[in-house]
């Protein structure tokens, strides 16, 4: 008797607990459909579905559960937690179509464009200031015939030094002042040579190429990138681009090299400025010369640009040497001819009285739209 009157009373609790749990599922479901309403967005509303129908949602326990109920409550729990499922469903899908529409339609209002605003003119691009200036000289030498010639920015220590009359020991040809191409295993035992590779620190290479494959008479001008071990500086660059040209051809003068040069600077500076040629030395041309164009701040008076000379140093040039014609395959008793070299970073400086060549490479818009 006792033990009959022990399983009543234990079947009584688990009844209680079984009609418990419709009321738990019950109450859940009006917390449920009351967090569907406040849902303000579809991620908020995605959590709600997540913390109730989820593989660790809470109604999703009392189904996995339904083993532990009596099995004759079993049937009403169970429909009580399907109905509820049901209508968290429908109440979840309702508010999603009702959210997505109203996302759509803030989508499409943060999109629309007011036909009656002024419309934004597009920026036109311009070429960058080095490469005008390279533009601007190289049509002013095909002007007076003149080809542009072009060669490889990695060179041979022949073509780069060599074949220019560089001696062995210029200083130019350091690995301080040189950057050198060496083999993988970096053996650098041989530092010149004519095997050497390098990067190109001048054009001139170009001219030695011109004239070993060009026929006389050579009129070229040689523009391009240029290496040199310079830390970056107002006045220098690591990177810098030059233009060189060369003439060869019979009865050239330095009176020749004097008229072209004084041509091209009123062509880039203006007709008021005044040129100067001072004895300079360079290996591979004999007589050689700087050149300087007057002040354009100062008029030759003197200033700060200047430096208080009233000029402004632009290019070297010089008459070529007999012995670079000769290594050449060209009979210096029969030819002649000039060359000269310029920085075209320095002339865009000087022309448009740029303090620092860094100015030309850091992008700044607001000094490239300028030129």
């Amino acid at each position: 008797m006792r033990v009959r009157r022990r399983r009543r009373g234990e079947e009584t609790e688990r009844k209680r607990e079984d009609m418990g749990i419709v009321d738990e599922v019950a109450a859940l479901r009006e917390q449920t459909l009351a967090r569907i309403a406040q849902a303000a967005d579809t991620a908020a509303l995605e959590q709600v579905r997540i913390g109730v129908l989820g593989k660790a949602g809470t109604l999703t326990a009392h189904l996995r559960s339904m083993g532990q109920v009596a099995k004759e409550e079993r049937a009403q729990v169970g429909k009580t937690v399907n109905e509820v499922r049901s209508a968290v469903e429908e109440a979840l899908a309702a508010r999603k179509a009702a959210l997505d529409a109203a996302e759509l339609a803030a989508a499409i209002d943060a999109a629309a464009v007011d036909v009656t605003l002024p419309g934004r003119a597009q920026q036109m691009g311009t070429r960058h200031l080095i490469n005008a200036i390279t533009d601007e000289i190289s049509e002013i030498f095909l002007g007076l015939g003149y080809t542009v010639a072009h060669g490889p920015e990695v060179e041979t220590d022949y073509y780069n030094f060599e074949a220019l009359n560089a001696p062995a020991d210029h200083p130019s040809r350091s690995l301080a002042d040189t950057f050198y191409v060496v083999d993988r295993s970096g053996d650098a035992a041989s530092v010149r040579g004519e095997s050497d590779v390098l990067l190109r620190t001048q054009t001139s290479g170009v001219q030695v190429h011109a004239m070993e494959d060009r026929e006389l008479p050579i009129y070229v001008i040689a523009p391009g990138k240029v290496y040199r071990r310079d830390v970056a500086d107002p006045s220098h660059l690591p990177q810098f681009h030059q233009i060189e040209g060369l003439v060869v051809d019979e009865g050239i003068t330095f009176g020749d090299l004097k008229g072209t040069l004084d041509y091209l600077c009123k062509q880039v500076f203006g007709e008021e400025r005044k040129t100067r040629f001072r004895a300079h030395y360079f290996p591979f041309t004999e007589p050689s010369a700087e050149v300087d164009v007057s002040c354009g701040i100062c008029h030759g008076e003197g200033c700060r640009m200047c430096k208080g000379t009233g000029w402004l140093e632009i290019l070297g040039c010089g008459m070529v040497d007999p012995n670079v014609l000769s290594m050449s395959g060209i009979d210096p008793e029969k030819y002649s001819g000039f060359a000269f070299g310029m920085g075209v970073e320095r002339i865009a400086c000087l022309k448009y009285n740029v303090p620092d060549l860094r100015m030309l490479l850091e992008g700044d818009m607001r000094f490239l739209r300028q030129f």
